[in-house]
């Protein structure tokens, strides 16, 4: 697909907005009533265009900015924790993910992209409220992104859904499960993860960490690695120099690792 479908325009303050290059007059929340089309014809990449009372500047539509721009129903998955799922389980070209939780899709955005063109993207999430959303960030990366994983969604409970799940792809290089109840899923697809694939838990308190561990063990699955990542921005000082900025440390959830070997 063309990669004028959209575009990205960021505002001074950071800020960043994902128009569709419709023709006609629409209005979109943030920027006002305006025909994006005829409004950004012409303006290139770096280039600055005002909006109403903003002035903003087009920039490609490359990860972070699709995950700024985002739409945004339920919490997403920040990308120092899917920057770490992606890595700590080898996640790249022509492997076969599987994803219980999509939410708004911000992991599942990350997963496209390391993915590239010749992998496989199985999404599961129960919610449809919620699947719309991602669905439809997932959508955007595809139109504007040159390579795109084959990309399959299952509506359901995961635990439900492994006869289709197995049907898309017998085995899974990667699980990714990010649940209010990780252990019947656990169990559940386990046997779907290919030898020496690993499988990862989000659990946003300790005992959803502690029930994850113990489904893994009991699923013949070996603990790797878990815990927290920690993030802590700094800035310039007003007198110069550097400090950390003030405000808490960025801990968002506890992860876990697990491999089938």
């Amino acid at each position: 697909m063309s990669s004028e479908q959209w575009a990205v325009l960021i505002e001074e303050s950071g800020k960043v907005h994902v128009v569709e290059l419709t023709s006609g007059t629409v209005k979109i929340k943030g920027l006002g009533v305006f025909d994006p089309q005829a409004t950004l014809d012409g303006i290139s990449i770096g280039d600055t265009v005002t909006i109403g009372q903003k002035e903003l500047r087009r920039l490609p539509p490359r990860l972070p900015e699709l995950s700024k721009g985002m739409l945004r129903r339920a919490q997403t998955i920040s990308a120092k924790d899917a920057g770490f799922f992606v890595a700590r389980l080898g996640i790249g070209s022509g492997d076969a993910v599987l994803e219980a939780g999509i939410g708004s899709a911000g992991l599942s955005l990350h997963i496209a992209r390391a993915l590239g063109g010749t992998g496989i993207h199985t999404t599961v999430e129960p919610r449809q409220e919620h699947a719309e959303v991602g669905l439809e960030n997932l959508r955007r990366a595809k139109s504007v992104w040159q390579e795109f994983p084959q990309h399959h969604h299952v509506e359901g409970r995961i635990e439900d859904s492994t006869d289709a799940i197995k049907a898309i792809h017998s085995t899974y290089d990667a699980i990714i499960l990010d649940l209010p109840d990780h252990p019947p899923a656990i169990a559940a697809v386990a046997e779907c993860l290919s030898k020496g694939g690993r499988l990862a838990c989000y659990c946003p308190v300790t005992s959803q960490l502690e029930a994850a561990w113990e489904a893994c063990e009991s699923a013949g699955l070996q603990v790797e690695w878990a815990g927290e990542l920690m993030e802590r921005e700094w800035g310039r000082a007003s007198r110069g120099g550097m400090r950390p900025v003030n405000g808490p440390f960025g801990h968002t959830a506890f992860l876990l690792v697990a491999q089938r070997l």
